[in-house]
């Protein structure tokens, strides 16, 4: 065989191999990017927009955020939205996920008092996106709680579920000519955790083992009855759908002991399954209600720390659901607390209550953000999780992402991330059957990382936060994605099992 044969043979094979390895996402399959409004708009205290609890949380307690720094400006989208508008255009995305400010919208968080600046900047933001042919997907309220509502005791308080069903409603109202996908709440977990469990999030309560659970308890009612009015009174003229946006780690079992795959499963249970189980089955998971009831009665309470539902709660509740929005970011190990038992006769905890310890494999690749792994087998994990548990519902994923510490626009460990994690996106449709429709990179753009500020980034876009103009540059991974959308295709994703 002569040396130019040669060459030209194990060509052939290469983009034979390659195109072995090319795996198509379905027809009609979604693709866009995320932010949320507090992490973006800036514009503060402009335009009639009133007070949040991030507002209130980064300027009272400034010592709790990376450089004391906050959203006042954050990536100025405020002002900005035309720009950010044409790098999702750009991108090659079909949609745009968003976030509405309660506060600018509602600057007492009361339907009584309208802001119409703050409503006609969204309406000309919807308007654009519509013009160029971008579906929006709007999230209704992603943690930024009007103060005046905060001050009534927030989302600890079960009357803030009509104060945000009245908000929602009048959304709909305003804005539902233009949008197919509504998001009533983002990550409740999150917030229910980092804002009255351990305080490191705005509100600031660290009432970890009731307040947490008490929250959810709101934010679960809230949904349903943003979700029913919506049934109601919008559905046969909007034709639009309504989901929630649910998140978890993902855990694997540390051994093969019955023990930690019990672990693995709490891991999940406490986090995505306190939500959607309520939502797609009914009522809280059995193993969270067990679990709080028992150790509730063991530290001397009269009842459980966990809220009950009623049976018309559960009844509003369940179903209320036209999709899933599903946010995964990373995997740990599980293993149970040692001593749990003596543990939780003296701490009240959610931590203590979920009984989990998470390790890490010392193989995996740490992001910027220290909780943050490359594990992209987890996410095809997570996504079967919900399946099984959840009786296979659609699944629009809305946030999946890498984060970097600003340095660089040559991001190559977040197009190793996207490029892992979308190959088991595909596994996971085309091997397992779950049913996701479309995928949301989070973020855009860099943008204010709560607790952790302006000390990491997860943008596809670079935004310079010591420029007045927030300039705004793609990183590599921006066009790399930009390639997987034009062609709806990735490469380099074998399929064994």
């Amino acid at each position: 065989m002569s040396t130019m044969f040669h060459w030209i043979v194990l060509a052939v094979l290469t983009v034979e191999a390659s195109s072995k390895c090319t795996k198509c996402f379905p027809d009609g399959f979604l693709w866009g990017a995320a932010t949320s409004a507090y992490q973006v708009e800036g514009a503060w205290n402009t335009s009639g927009k009133g007070e949040n609890i991030w507002d209130w949380f980064t300027h009272t307690y400034p010592e709790k955020i990376a450089n004391g720094s906050n959203g006042d400006v954050a990536a100025d989208s405020y002002h900005k939205y035309e720009e950010d508008v044409d790098l999702i255009k750009n991108l090659g995305a079909n949609f745009y996920r968003f976030s509405l400010s309660w506060s600018r919208i509602l600057p007492n968080g009361t339907v009584d008092q309208i802001n119409q600046d703050g409503v006609d900047y969204y309406l000309a933001l919807l308007k654009l996106l519509k013009a160029n042919n971008l579906e929006p997907v709007v999230t209704i309220y992603h943690w930024d709680l009007p103060l005046p509502l905060q001050e009534l005791g927030g989302w600890a308080n079960t009357a803030i579920s009509d104060y945000y069903a009245d908000y929602a409603t009048l959304c709909y109202s305003l804005f539902g000519e233009y949008v197919t996908y509504w998001i009533t709440l983002n990550e409740p977990i999150t917030q229910c955790y980092y804002g009255y469990g351990d305080g490191t999030h705005a509100p600031g309560i660290a009432e970890s083992g009731t307040a947490t659970y008490q929250c959810a308890h709101t934010q679960l009612l809230a949904h349903a009855k943003a979700y029913r009015s919506y049934n109601d009174s919008f559905r046969d003229t909007q034709n639009g759908k309504v989901g929630i946006v649910l998140v978890s780690l993902y855990y694997e079992p540390l051994t093969d002991s019955e023990e930690d795959k019990a672990a693995a499963d709490r891991g999940v249970q406490w986090a995505l399954g306190l939500f959607g189980h309520p939502i797609f089955v009914g009522n809280w998971p059995q193993v969270v209600i067990d679990r709080v009831a028992n150790v509730s009665a063991v530290q001397g309470f009269n009842e459980s720390r966990l809220p009950s539902f009623t049976d018309e709660e559960v009844a509003l509740i369940n179903g209320t659901q036209d999709y899933l929005g599903f946010n995964y970011y990373t995997t740990y190990y599980g293993t149970s607390i040692p001593n749990v038992d003596v543990i939780e006769q003296t701490t009240i905890s959610y931590g203590v209550d979920r009984d989990v310890i998470s390790s890490v494999n010392s193989n995996w690749t740490q992001s910027a953000a220290s909780w943050l792994y490359d594990v992209p087998e987890g996410f095809r994990g997570m996504l079967n999780w919900a399946k099984q548990q959840f009786g296979n519902p659609d699944i629009l994923v809305t946030e999946n992402g890498w984060a970097d510490d600003l340095s660089t626009l040559n991001d190559t460990e977040r197009i190793t991330y996207i490029q892992g994690h979308l190959c088991n996106l595909l596994k996971a449709i085309y091997l397992d059957e779950v049913k996701v429709f479309g995928y949301t990179h989070w973020s855009l753009m860099d943008n204010f990382e709560w607790a952790n500020g302006y000390t990491e980034g997860f943008g596809l876009v670079a935004v310079n936060f010591t420029d007045p103009d927030r300039t705004r540059t793609p990183k590599n991974s921006y066009y790399y994605l930009q390639d997987i959308i034009a062609s709806n295709c990735l490469s380099n994703c074998p399929f064994s099992s």
